[in-house]
């Protein structure tokens, strides 16, 4: 490093233009890839590498596939082309056989391949004239190295326009030079030592310079580690904040009041419900407040175990809350409550943002006077002025479309409430230990009894579409009802906060359907940019079967639940999550009808086919958010709305599934044993506090 770099007060945050042969343009190039710092640039992971050290047979290649051979150049000649440019050819004999490599307008490739020259070829092998020809392969003489010497691995890293490989390897290679002995190691030597981990400084070199595969997947394998179990211990640290913070009312569920909550509903609970009864009311036996995840695939009854648990608080004189992000699904979840409550004397009420002022101030006082016990509402639970006195238990329901802040806000005074989030998606196995890491998880995969299955196809094209619209036209003769989706064409998230384009494409649907494949049937039309009363109006219409078709957006995806509509038309399905077209066909066959659900696509591609394919071949939607985490990515682990920036640097929760499940047990039981407490690990705590401190600030809930 030379003596002018002007040194940060950490000289790994230098920045990068200071690393030798950088500069301020390549500095420019570099920030596109976010590479700003020296350490930006050390701690680079390559997307992959060439391991030159093997070395295949010629029985062994294939076409489009990189191989490396070793062998002697026994020929080598150059061409004229027709435009006047070079082609050099060699020949190449190895131990199994002749290959050809060619050189397109690079003549100066015929001294480099003199006749008798050892030489490694790595490249894309291609079948010309019964041989092997590789075009343009990158060459790495030989000469000087023993027989079967390796040939080291080279990182490929992801790359802008004006980088390339070889550029971006010598940057980061002299930045190891430059800066390396400045690295220290946050983690003991006897961690280190115990679990097989190689120093953070070997880890860098070797990023970028390793000589063998298993240093290179070591160096790997340790910064990603790094970055999952700096998270990991954030969440554990989260997880303990919560735990002892706060003391919460202990709810213990007696015989009685079991049997009190189980004669409100006509049905037995299935196996599942019962498991998750039987977690949940452990979690309020005890003064320590629950935090409690509950997930469940669509249609498996968790409105019924969270209603379980608010009555029970009720049944100790303490008030209990069921939140929801949307007036659609708040009065879902309120209509359940009513209808399961009808011959009980429990006191209830439904609190949104569109009552009067008046009675909006009214029910607020009978709410802190402790008169009304159970109360369902929207965001307006958690507004200024409403005060819940003595409230014991709080579910959040579709938990994921509230920050932290919201959801903290029912964790205020000195007793804590039992808080159970819910959520209708099923949460893929990485996820759920990233972003519900802290919580407690409840899963209930089983159906109650006599639910049918949907029957989903995907169809492609106008003639499909022909014959799908006669058989829906069938149904809706028999008596049937429909709904069909339209897709999100504006940028917002909530069904309640839609794009005016999006109300205008419903709009536009509606319109041609009336006018063309639902003309004589009474359609409905529904979108979040509707007047309230006019939605409720057309929801209302729809439950009662006035009309049979509702034209809608994803409005609908959660908490509506008409049991006579056993048809869906998903409109562009491929511009939907797998997991949300699983949830909208939940809306489908929630009576004792089969239910169909018709993907609607213009995409024939095999990518769009086997997307789409998964929601035909299977129901279980634990094995669609699989597939759906899969094929869209991990995204900002902790979500914008929680964190406001993505939490993990490097890693993949999913691609690196198992270095994130070494990496929570391993977090976990040093907060767990107070470990982490102690003055070794200070230099990862202070790391820790400062990725993650505004998270564990507001960790009263997930």
């Amino acid at each position: 490093m030379a003596d002018d770099v002007p040194l940060a007060d950490d000289p790994l945050d230098t920045p990068v233009q200071y690393v030798r042969g950088c500069g301020p343009r390549r500095a420019a190039l570099l920030a596109k890839l976010d590479i700003l710092t020296v350490r930006d640039l050390l701690f680079l992971l390559p997307r992959d590498v060439l391991d030159l050290s093997v070395a295949a047979s010629v029985e062994e290649l294939n076409a489009d596939t990189i191989h490396t051979v070793r062998g002697v150049v026994v020929d080598v000649d150059a061409r004229p082309t027709r435009n006047g440019r070079t082609l050099v050819k060699a020949v190449v004999e190895t131990n199994s056989g002749m290959v050809r490599a060619s050189f397109f307008n690079q003549p100066w490739m015929r001294k480099k391949l003199p006749p008798g020259q050892r030489v490694m070829l790595t490249g894309k092998p291609k079948r010309y004239d019964g041989a092997w020809e590789f075009s343009s392969p990158q060459v790495q003489s030989l000469e000087g190295e023993p027989d079967g010497a390796a040939g080291g691995i080279e990182p490929r890293y992801a790359l802008t326009e004006g980088v390339n490989q070889r550029g971006l390897n010598m940057l980061a290679t002299r930045a190891v030079e430059g800066f390396g002995h400045y690295i220290c190691d946050p983690l003991p030597k006897a961690f280190r030592d115990q679990h097989g981990l190689p120093h953070l400084r070997d880890a860098a070199a070797n990023l970028h310079a390793a000589q063998t595969l298993e240093d290179f997947n070591a160096a790997r394998d340790r910064v990603l580690f790094d970055d999952l179990f700096e998270f990991q211990l954030g969440v554990a640290l989260r997880r303990r904040l919560w735990r002892s913070g706060g003391s919460a009312d202990p709810l213990p569920v007696s015989a009685k009041i079991d049997a009190r909550i189980r004669r409100l509903f006509p049905f037995e609970f299935t196996d599942g419900q019962n498991q998750a009864v039987k977690e949940i009311a452990a979690d309020l036996a005890s003064e320590i407040a629950m935090h409690r995840l509950l997930q469940a695939d669509v249609g498996a009854g968790k409105t019924v175990v969270a209603l379980y648990a608010m009555l029970t608080a009720v049944a100790h004189g303490r008030q209990a809350v069921l939140m929801a992000p949307t007036e659609v699904l708040a009065n879902q979840h309120w209509a359940t409550v009513q209808h399961a409550l009808a011959h009980s004397r429990v006191e209830r009420r439904l609190l949104t943002g569109r009552l009067t002022a008046k009675k909006r101030k009214d029910l607020r006082a009978r709410i802190k006077s402790g008169a009304v016990q159970l109360i369902v509402g929207t965001q307006a639970l958690i507004q200024k002025g409403v005060e819940i006195p003595r409230l014991g238990v709080a579910v959040v329901d579709e938990q994921h479309k509230f920050g932290v802040a919201q959801r903290a806000a029912f964790s205020a005074g000195d007793r804590d409430p039992h808080v159970l989030v819910m959520t209708a998606t099923p949460i893929p196995r990485s996820l759920a230990l990233t972003q519900f890491g802290d919580l407690d998880v409840t899963t209930v995969r089983d159906l109650p009894p006599g639910r049918q299955p949907v029957v989903t196809s995907r169809v492609p094209g106008p003639k499909a579409r022909q014959k799908t619209w006669h058989f829906i036209r069938e149904k809706l003769d028999e008596g049937r009802q429909l709904y069909v989706i339209c897709p999100k064409v504006g940028s917002a998230d909530e069904a309640d906060a839609e794009s005016d384009e999006l109300s205008a494409s419903v709009e536009a649907t509606y319109k041609e359907l009336v006018e063309g494949e639902l003309k004589g049937y009474a359609v409905g039309l529904v979108h979040g940019r509707m007047d309230a009363d006019k939605k409720d109006a057309a929801m209302n219409a729809f439950k009662t079967g006035e009309t049979r078709v509702l034209v809608s957006t994803t409005v609908v995806e959660v908490g509506v639940d008409v049991p006579n509509a056993t048809l869906m038309v998903i409109q562009k399905a491929e511009s939907f999550g797998l997991s949300q077209l699983h949830q909208l066909r939940g809306r489908v066959a929630r009576g004792s009808r089969r239910g169909y659900c018709f993907l609607y696509t213009d995409q024939t591609s095999p990518a769009a086919t086997e997307r789409l394919g998964v929601l035909e071949r299977t129901t279980d939607g634990f094995e669609i958010a699989e597939a759906d985490f899969a094929q869209r990515g991990p995204g900002h682990v902790l979500g914008t709305r929680q964190s406001g920036k993505s939490a993990l640097r490097v890693a993949d929760p999913q691609r690196d599934r198992d270095l994130l499940e070494t990496a929570r047990r391993r977090a976990f039981h040093l907060v767990e044993t107070a470990q982490f407490d102690e003055p070794d690990w200070a230099m990862v705590k202070a790391e820790v506090l400062d990725r993650f401190g505004e998270v564990l600030e507001l960790a009263k809930t997930g």
